[in-house]
């Protein structure tokens, strides 16, 4: 198992919701009713995204193992 620290993009819409995306992975975006549940969503997301990745054989994006010192960071474990 590895571990994989992405950066994550997180706002808050006009609506009150939360969006979040990885830019690194794309169209991997997800939403919650509050930040902590958009944090949780991209987790979760992020998670699918990088196993169908290596499932398939596909390369993991070159940047995807630099974490960086912005907030937020996202880690997961496949």
């Amino acid at each position: 198992m590895r571990t994989y620290h992405l950066q994550v993009e997180v706002e808050q819409e006009e609506d009150g919701r939360w969006s979040a995306e990885v830019p690194t992975l794309p169209g991997c975006a997800t939403w919650g009713y509050t930040k902590d549940e958009a944090l949780q969503s991209i987790r979760e997301a992020a998670q699918l995204y990088i196993e169908s990745l290596l499932a398939h054989g596909e390369p993991l994006p070159a940047d995807i193992r630099a974490s960086s010192a912005q907030e937020p960071l996202v880690a997961i474990t496949v």
